[in-house]
């Protein structure tokens, strides 16, 4: 059965029963003026997809291999139909999902990052909110973890269509992606058990002030998960790019491990671990038909894998784990 597009409704219920009331509101109001007002050139378009997307019964699931599934029996008639529909939301970037069969290969293999966090981060019985979400590929494997609801944040309309065709089929599920950006976390909210923000640190213009929003998003005792490009050396080192990085325009500070920790200590978080530091390589992040657009080997120095085109390190991430007082 299909469900409603953009249902926001059980976070913001949520949000007004532990007392905020005001943010729920706040957000609410937010939120239609992105989809409402604002929109997005190929929204319109998007949206009538969405609606002629076939009528079919799923059961989602995360697998141990890192898939995000939806089980169920389709026509070979159905299963054309629907991977055309899923090829307009293209570029798919986070995943992979399996649909009723059909194998989206994302851009990154995020099933690697998941595999990095999964045994460092506690989620059962925990809210959790994904700063930077995506499609919501990782508030899947987080709900399948144990986590009674993750809230996801992301600016960008596609991939939050993305994740509603997902919710399309999977019902009533505890994984929502709203079309924010973390500038909705300004002041002290101390409700998340779990805060998320991979892959968003070094497009701040100021990394302190969103190191101190994810502080204030979390509960007193709250785990933070924090991923990040990372310069790959020894001491407090920082890397301010002049221009673009691997070609990204609003690429502002790379830390070092030693100043990222610094950073999250200075901020406020305790119990600071390194998790994982893992060179980026073109099997993790690569074109494929689902992304067909520039990606990492485009990046790189044909010459020197070490150097990105621009003559930086290369790209490095390092996940850590911290928590607030």
């Amino acid at each position: 059965m299909k469900t409603s597009l953009f249902d926001f409704e059980s976070p913001f219920a949520w949000l007004r029963d532990a007392g905020h009331q005001a943010w729920a509101e706040e957000l609410q109001h937010s939120c239609h003026l992105v989809i409402d007002v604002n929109g997005h050139g190929n929204l319109s378009d998007w949206i009538q997809c969405w609606e002629d997307l076939p009528d079919i019964d799923g059961h989602i699931d995360a697998r141990n291999d890192g898939r995000v599934t939806l089980d169920g029996q389709i026509s070979s008639r159905t299963e054309s139909q629907l991977r055309s529909d899923l090829m307009k939301f293209r570029p798919w970037r986070k995943g992979p999902f399996d649909l009723f069969g059909i194998h989206i290969d994302t851009e990154w293999r995020s099933d690697w990052k998941w595999n990095r966090l999964r045994d460092h981060v506690e989620l059962r019985d925990r809210s959790v909110l994904d700063v930077g979400c995506g499609n919501g590929y990782f508030g899947w494997q987080m709900l399948a973890a144990g986590a009674t609801r993750v809230i996801g944040l992301d600016p960008f309309l596609l991939y939050v269509m993305q994740h509603e065709v997902i919710r399309n089929f999977a019902g009533a599920a505890q994984n929502y992606v709203l079309p924010l950006g973390d500038d909705c976390l300004s002041e002290r909210r101390h409700l998340f058990d779990v805060t998320v923000s991979m892959g968003v640190l070094y497009h701040r213009t100021s990394p302190i002030e969103h190191l101190q929003s994810l502080y204030n998003s979390l509960q007193r005792h709250g785990q933070l998960v924090l991923e990040t490009l990372v310069i790959d050396t020894k001491g407090e080192q920082l890397l301010m790019p002049e221009g673009r990085y691997a070609k990204m325009r609003n690429v502002w500070f790379i830390p070092s491990v030693d100043m990222l920790t610094k950073w999250l200590r200075r901020t406020g978080f305790q119990d600071v671990k390194v998790v994982d530091v893992t060179p980026t390589t073109t099997s993790e992040q690569r074109r494929t038909e689902w992304m067909t657009f520039e990606s990492l080997s485009d990046f790189i120095d044909p010459e020197d894998s070490s150097k990105t085109v621009e003559g930086y390190p290369a790209p490095v991430r390092a996940m850590l784990t911290a928590r607030r007082k």
